[in-house]
């Protein structure tokens, strides 16, 4: 199934995302944040060729679930350093751009491009899910280096948006 069907079906089933978040035990405004952060994790992986289809042309609920349970997890363990804020009481005028996210994207992935093919290579095994200090012990590169080279990529391509 091409990546952009899968993202669609993906997309359809946002209320039922929502519902599993919830079932959590948070807000609609929180699970709405997780399941925003679960696309964002996981669409990057499906355009690099993750297959989460079933044969009979569903989403792998399981798959999707493992996702968000552990995105609720994480924000429950940084739990004291989130500050909510209730969209009503945000002054929304003080936002005058609007972003193209289309472009913006492809800013990103023209700068990975030029990147050093080390830089690049750093950011995306760690941007796929590796963890920094599995991939130091796997590669026997310096905990330190691959943290700083993410960084720094990551804070230039922070800049382009």
């Amino acid at each position: 199934m091409p990546e952009k069907e899968v993202i669609l079906l993906l997309a359809k089933k946002h209320k039922t995302w929502i519902n599993v978040v919830s079932s959590f035990g948070c807000n609609k405004m929180i699970a709405e944040d997780i399941v925003q952060e679960m696309y964002i994790k996981v669409i990057p992986k499906i355009e690099m060729g993750l297959d989460i289809i079933y044969h009979d042309n569903d989403i792998n609920y399981y798959y999707i679930f493992k996702v968000l349970k552990t995105l609720y997890i994480d924000l429950k363990r940084k739990g004291k350093n989130i500050t909510i804020v209730n969209i009503e009481d945000t002054n929304l005028s003080q936002y005058d751009y609007d972003v193209d996210y289309d472009e913006a994207y492809g800013k990103i992935k023209d700068e990975l491009k030029n990147m050093f093919w080390y830089d690049r290579k750093v950011f995306e095994i760690v941007n796929e899910g590796e963890s920094i200090a599995d991939f130091s012990r796997n590669s026997y590169i310096e905990y330190y280096s691959l943290y700083n080279t993410y960084r720094k990529v990551k804070e230039k391509l922070k800049k382009l948006i």
